[in-house]
C-alpha cells in the first residue's frame, strides 16, 4: 500500500488542485470511509457528516501527507475519530439530557471514549476473524477460551497433530493483522487484544 505509485500521483495531482485526481481519490477510498462508518452504526446524517468532515481534513492536509501512499491508513484513522466524536457528542448530550444518569464528570467522558475505542476494535477483530477460513477460526476460538483449551483436546477435536497448532496458530493471527478490517489500528492495539475476545467459544 505505502509503495503503491497510483496513490502517490493522485495526492501530488490532488494537491496541485488537480479537480479530477480529486474526484478519483473520493471515488477511489469513499467506500474505505463508508465501510468505517457502517461499524458504528451511524445513522445517515451522522455518516454525511463523518465523510464531510474527513474530506475537509483531507483538503488542509492534502500537501502535508509525509507518506503520500499511506493515504488509505490516514482516511481509516481520521474517520475513526470522526466516528468517535460523533459517538461521544451524542452520548454526552444524552448524559446531559439525564437519559443514561447524572450528569457526566471529566473520568466519565475519558470511559465513554475509552468504551467506544475498545468497541471498535472489537468490531474490527470481528470482522477479521469471519474471513478467516472456517478452521482456522475454530482453532483460534478453542485457543482463546477461558480457559483455553489443552493442545491434546484440539488435536483430537480438529483432527490435527498437536505439533502442527502452534504454526497454524501464527499463521492464523498473521492473517488477522494484514486483515483490511484492521487497517488504522496501530499494532499495539491488536497486540493488546485476543481474537477469542468477543467472539464466543
Amino acid at each position: 500500500m505505502r509503495d503503491d505509485p497510483s496513490v502517490v500521483a493522485l495526492v501530488a495531482r490532488a494537491a496541485e488542485d488537480d479537480h479530477d485526481a480529486w474526484d478519483e481519490l473520493v471515488e477511489r477510498y469513499a467506500p474505505l470511509v463508508w465501510a468505517i462508518c457502517t461499524r458504528y452504526q451511524l445513522s445517515r446524517d451522522d455518516v454525511e457528516d463523518v465523510g464531510q468532515s474527513v474530506w475537509l481534513l483531507l483538503v488542509e492536509q492534502l500537501s502535508k501527507l509525509r507518506e503520500p501512499a499511506a493515504l488509505p491508513g490516514w482516511l481509516a484513522t481520521t474517520t475513526r475519530r470522526e466516528c468517535l466524536r460523533v459517538l461521544t457528542a451524542a452520548r454526552k448530550s444524552q448524559l446531559a439530557a439525564g437519559m443514561l444518569g447524572d450528569a457526566p464528570s471529566s473520568a466519565d467522558d475519558t470511559a465513554i471514549d475509552e468504551e467506544l475505542l475498545i468497541s471498535e476494535r472489537n468490531a474490527a477483530l470481528r470482522a477479521a476473524f469471519a474471513e478467516l477460513p472456517p478452521h482456522g477460526q475454530q482453532l483460534l476460538a478453542m485457543l482463546f477460551r477461558d480457559p483455553p483449551c489443552s493442545y491434546a483436546e484440539i488435536s483430537a477435536t480438529l483432527g490435527i497433530a498437536t505439533g502442527s497448532i502452534g504454526p497454524k496458530r501464527a499463521r492464523y493471527l498473521e492473517r488477522l493483522r494484514q486483515s483490511d478490517a484492521l487497517i488504522g489500528f496501530d499494532e499495539h492495539e491488536f497486540t493488546t487484544s485476543t481474537p477469542g475476545g468477543g467472539h464466543g467459544a
